[in-house]
């Protein structure tokens, strides 16, 4: 286990309420097949075979280097929304977004800059546990994702996330990409890619290649725990920092700068 890695909990503390599941799965399933309206891909979300199980050999995260990050430029955001088949429709504040960029302002030194925002991916996330489905669920290797087809858009985790990081559909979703289910009523976030993680090789997230190939190298994406990989390495050789440490979520995406 790696030093960015904070003790694991014990079993017994993370395991599920299962009568409050059971009977929230149930009134779920009704509610789901109520309300399931054409557009929603019935598609798998992983290109992974399933003679290759999700393990916790790997946490996957990435680092942000708010140095690097160019304001005004737009890269990772059109190259994830892109990839994921996530369209606009002209409303700021209801529009679906995996990833944005956001500006700060250092109250002491008045120091401007722009980051990306997105899921953080965190250890213990507040999305899980407020989700009464199991919709929402982290895989053993970090990857936080939401089933769309347990989902009944309750918003819950919306709310519960610190990060803003979630939206949520309201149109129907038309040119839907074939490993990226998506459906009018439901949540969705950041899923780091997974269908390119589960693909295997060095395949990156949209945002991450998009980032390099702008020449910013503002985004670097790879495995907590392993030693060899540059974000490790990056890890132990600069500072960074978690958004809203106080909570301790033990987040996988990490900052550099701010």
């Amino acid at each position: 286990m790696s030093k960015f890695d904070e003790a694991r909990q014990d079993p017994e503390d993370t395991k599920p309420d299962l009568a409050r599941r059971r009977f929230f799965g149930t009134a779920a399933a009704a509610a789901a097949a109520a309300t399931m309206v054409p557009g929603l891909s019935i598609l798998p979300a992983s290109a992974r075979s399933p003679a290759e199980p999700v393990s916790d050999e790997r946490r996957w995260g990435m680092l942000v280097d708010v140095n690097k990050c160019a304001e005004g430029c737009t890269a990772c955001v059109d190259a994830c929304h892109e990839e994921n088949g996530v369209t606009h429709h002209g409303r700021p504040t209801t529009d679906p977004y995996w990833i944005r960029k956001v500006k700060l302002r250092d109250r002491m030194t008045n120091r401007e800059y722009s980051m990306p925002l997105l899921c953080q991916h965190c250890e213990k996330p507040p999305c899980v546990d407020v989700c009464p489905t199991g919709a929402s669920f982290r895989r053993a290797d970090g990857i936080v994702l939401v089933d769309k087809h347990i989902c009944i858009g309750c918003r819950y985790c919306m709310m519960a996330c610190p990060y803003k990081a979630r939206s949520f559909i309201h149109e129907p979703t038309t040119d839907q990409k074939p490993d990226v289910p998506r459906g009018k009523g439901t949540v969705e976030s950041c899923t780091f890619c997974v269908h390119r993680v589960d693909a295997g090789g060095d395949q990156q997230p949209a945002c991450a290649e998009a980032c390099q190939a702008e020449g910013h190298e503002a985004l670097v994406f790879g495995d907590l725990r392993d030693p060899e990989s540059r974000l490790y390495r990056l890890l132990t050789e600069i500072s960074s920092r978690q958004l809203r440490e106080d909570l301790a979520l033990n987040t996988g995406v990490r900052y550099h700068g701010i």
